[in-house]
């Protein structure tokens, strides 16, 4: 009845979306509310049109493709295009018993509007059908009058000719699809949505030749549809919406595609409609994410899709209801700030200085600084990263001329958090790293990095939002420099630095000296700053890292160069002092001469200011004697004056005090023990002990690891087959590929293991697949340990890291690996303290390191052990005399009283 007619109308009338399946059948949706409304279909009554080409069936063999019937696809666009995005309504006239459903359908509210089914048949796009109408029925008598008139007006299926020329060449595979989408050269080419898979997924037909290809949506993916193992589809959170979307807007409408590239057979495109671009409409509503790996084909603006990303995250809608901003917890002063960078730490970190004072590192958002592959091969040379990795040091000399001493932008884009040693096994933990992008004038700092191919994007988890927000621009600098083949993306053979360290070098740096001496003024590169005087210089026209005393001053010493590790007032200052104005600065030096242990001394300019002559006028040092013999010492001593009627800092505590030094007395003398036998000295350490081998088991040692060896070649240890424990004798792969014995000092992890080897004294961590049990047949009951411990008699090591340091160098250059006479003297808490003579000349080495100033004595007070006390005594007054090493500034003890905190 008209009641029921009226109730079909309201309920089921479209708005601005259906879909045309043949010339005589569509799909209709209601209004949608709060998602996708429910299909129906309906058949187009007493009408018939030609089917549309279907494809066969896949996976079976036996069906094929079936082409389109004559005029078929030309009534399916009459349809489409008067119909697709318009208001309809419909009146069902049959159902049939198997759910289908039969009607008349007109434009508009209501069935005044336009009839279709007449409009077709008009047109001579369907044929009546003829054998089921009524005369009685105005509208069927309607539709066959329309046919004769279009039978006589020879219109479309009723033309001379048959039709053939209406049949589509369909193409449904393309069978080179790479050269395809080249061949368009990225120009927009006019298409119909025939299908939308998901909301980033569609099939399309390309006009004028009708391939039929699926094309994903270029730097986007929304949720889709995961296929379960029983043909079910179960859709992700908001897949349905986003399809509905897509569907909504581009099924059936007449679109430009521009094919943008094709990786592993899948073609990516763009989608362009009158209306808009689609790929920005699903960021925007929170139905898609960015992906980064279709992001760089993208040709329409990575950054819009960024941005539409952007506002969906913080609108939190949708796929991004549950969205955590990475700065969330941060302020917007915290966020985005100013500040003056102080340090290259390395190719993408820096250290700044806040506002604030507060010293800050920062680490470039996204990139990866130059790093080696594989292991280092040249194990006899000690690895430096700046040097030894490829491209690292232009990576630091980048930055370091760009950006030392210059404000900067600093934006934070994420917070990585610290990772435990738990979470990362054998890998370093690692502390919280604030991450941003630094600019200046404009200038991305890792953007240029990249682009000179010094740095490396980081790929990252496509769930992993925490990264540059200049993401693709750093993608974008990348694929340029590896194009160019730049920096790290080069074939050629990669920069070589021969950096010879000829710090402590005493034999090196006497070599450098007159050169350095006649050159004058030199320039440098502040490399280092160890305390307010005492700096690491790499010399650019040299090549080689020098250590420079400054000279004609006395800077307040650290805890690390004083006995008892209590640093001396404002040492600390003076040492930030002199970072803050030189470090990674390029500086002008002038070498005057050299200490013994091969530290240059000297002055050193930077920007016309004298560093000397800057830390005395800020009160951070005082003049030493040994200016007086400078130009420079009338300008010190003015500088001094003033700094000292200040009482500012170091002056406020300024004391003269010149103690003297209280020498043992010798009551009487008596010869000690000499039974010196020779040994071969293996090992050093750097508390200046010892281990050395009898030389008269020297043979039973060689034979015990040649057998041993033997042993292990011919059976193997299985790998990982050892268990480490604390005290276990074992045996242990050494770094040159033999086999020694070993004792487990401490077990840190599988991959790091303490070992002391027994029979040499030197110690080596390793990771427990090189270690094995130890055969019985070679264990200490066999053959004892051979690496004996001692240290030197009548010797007092300096707590000074860098004079101890001096000392143990030029041990290990004297004795190390030779052999010598050894006498035990007296007994300590860890072992015993001797006397060595080089094995040649009898020369005391203990002695020989006092009458260079290298060590200090200390003073035994038995009888019997006066007479080499005094001699060494006497080798140490030379020492003071000649102000050699330790004594180059006089007399240092001066301050060692008991409230300094020394004690003998």
């Amino acid at each position: 009845g008209s009641s029921a007619l009226q109730q079909v109308m309201v309920k089921l009338f479209l708005l601005d979306f259906f879909q045309v399946l043949s010339g005589c059948a569509i799909i209709v949706r209601g209004q949608p509310r709060g998602g996708p409304p429910p299909e129906r279909q309906i058949n187009l009554s007493n009408v018939r049109a030609g089917a549309l080409a279907r494809r066969a069936t896949q996976n079976q063999p036996e069906t094929k493709d079936t082409p389109d019937e004559p005029w078929a696809f030309q009534a399916r666009e009459f349809l489409r295009k008067k119909m697709i995005g318009k208001e309809v309504c419909f009146t069902v006239e049959i159902k049939t018993q198997q759910g289908r459903e039969y009607g008349m359908v007109y434009l508009g509210k209501d069935s005044s509007g336009e009839n279709i089914a007449e409009s077709l048949v008009a047109e001579g796009l369907a044929t009546v059908r003829r054998e089921g109408i009524r005369g009685t029925n105005p509208e069927q008598a309607r539709l066959c009058d329309l046919e004769d008139q279009a039978k006589a007006a020879k219109k479309g299926i009723w033309s001379e000719g048959g039709g053939a020329h209406t049949i589509r060449d369909l193409k449904y595979s393309i069978e080179n699809p790479r050269n395809f989408v080249d061949s368009l050269h990225q120009k927009p080419v006019n298409a119909i949505i025939e299908h939308v898979r998901d909301g980033s997924v569609v099939r399309a037909l390309l006009l004028p030749d009708y391939y039929l290809v699926t094309v994903m949506l270029s730097g986007v993916k929304c949720p889709s549809f995961k296929r379960e193992s029983d043909g079910t589809e179960t859709p992700e959170p908001f897949a349905a919406e986003a399809k509905f979307f897509t569907e909504s807007r581009l099924l059936q409408r007449d679109v430009q595609i521009i094919l943008e590239s094709c990786p592993n057979q899948v073609i990516l495109g763009t989608i362009l409609h009158p209306n808009g671009n689609i790929t920005e409409l699903l960021l925007k509503e929170g139905f898609a994410r960015c992906v980064d790996w279709s992001m760089a084909v993208y040709t329409q603006g990575a950054e819009k899709l960024r941005a539409a990303e952007r506002s969906a995250k913080e609108r939190k809608v949708r796929i991004w209801k549950d969205y955590v901003a990475p700065t969330a917890n941060l302020d917007q002063k915290d966020r985005q700030f100013v500040a003056k960078v102080m340090q290259v730490v390395n190719a993408d970190a820096i250290v700044v200085k806040l506002n604030s004072g507060e010293y800050k590192t920062i680490h470039l958002s996204s990139i990866r600084p130059p790093r080696i592959e594989g292991e280092n091969k040249d194990k006899d040379k000690r690895f430096r990263p700046l040097y030894d990795i490829p491209y690292m040091f232009e990576a630091r000399e980048f930055l370091r001329k760009k950006l030392i001493g210059k404000k900067v932008n600093v934006t934070v884009d994420y917070i990585r958090a610290a990772t435990t040693a738990a979470e990362t096994g054998p890998v370093p933990a690692f502390p919280e790293r604030t991450c941003a992008t630094v600019t200046i004038g404009g200038i991305n700092i890792a953007e240029a990095l990249v682009s000179k191919g010094l740095a490396t994007v980081i790929r990252y988890r496509q769930d992993d939002d925490q990264r540059s927000s200049h993401y693709d621009e750093l993608l974008a600098a990348e694929a340029r420099a590896i194009k160019n083949g730049k920096g790290l993306h080069s074939k050629k053979e990669v920069p070589i630095h021969r950096v010879a360290d000829i710090s402590g070098e005493t034999q090196k740096a006497k070599q450098f000296l007159p050169f350095l001496q006649r050159a004058g003024r030199s320039e440098a590169v502040v490399e280092y700053v160890f305390s307010g005087s005492r700096l690491k210089l790499y010399m650019p026209k040299e090549t080689c890292l020098i250590t420079f005393l400054l000279a004609g001053i006395e800077c307040p010493r650290g805890s690390r160069n004083i006995p008892g590790g209590v640093p001396e007032p404002f040492s600390e200052e003076a040492t930030l002092f002199t970072k803050e104005l030189v470090l990674q600065r390029e500086v002008e030096v002038e070498v005057e001469s050299m200490d013994k242990a091969g530290n240059f001394i000297g002055w050193l300019h930077i920007e016309g200011v004298n560093l000397s002559v800057a830390l005395v006028e800020n009160s951070l040092s005082k003049v030493h004697f040994t200016a007086e013999r400078s130009a420079y010492y009338k300008t010190l001593q003015s500088a001094e004056e003033v700094a000292r009627q200040r009482k500012d800092k170091v002056w406020c505590f300024y004391e003269t005090r010149f103690p003297t030094e209280e020498v043992a007395q010798v009551s009487e003398e008596k010869e000690r023990v000499a039974n010196y036998r020779p040994v071969y000295v293996t090992e050093i350490t750097d508390g200046l002990h010892f281990y050395t081998q009898d030389v008269e088991t020297g043979a039973q040692l060689e034979n015990l690891m040649e057998t041993m060896r033997a042993e292990i070649a011919a059976q193997p240890p299985v790998e990982g087959s050892f268990t480490p424990h604390r005290g276990d004798y074992c045996i242990a792969k050494f770094a040159d590929g033999e086999w020694y014995r070993a004792r487990v000092e401490k077990v840190e992890s599988p991959a790091k293991v303490h070992v002391f080897y027994i029979d040499y004294g030197n110690r080596e961590m390793v990771s427990s697949v090189r270690l094995a049990a130890l055969p019985p047949a070679f264990s200490t009951r066999n053959l004892p340990p051979q690496a004996i411990e001692y240290t030197f008699a009548f010797i007092q090591v300096p707590q000074d890291e860098d004079a101890r340091a001096d000392a143990v160098d030029c041990v290990v250059r004297d004795i190390q690996n030779t052999q010598c006479l050894l006498n035990v003297e007296y007994g300590g808490a860890t072992c015993p303290h001797v006397t060595l003579l080089f094995s040649d000349s009898k020369d005391d080495v203990g002695q020989g390191l006092v009458k260079e100033g290298l060590v200090m004595v200390d003073v035994r007070k038995e009888k019997h052990l006066q007479k080499m006390v005094t001699e060494y005594l006497n080798s140490q007054e030379s020492a003071k005399s000649a102000r050699l090493n330790i004594w180059r500034y006089g007399d240092f003890r001066a301050d060692d009283a008991d409230e300094f905190g020394y004690r003998r």
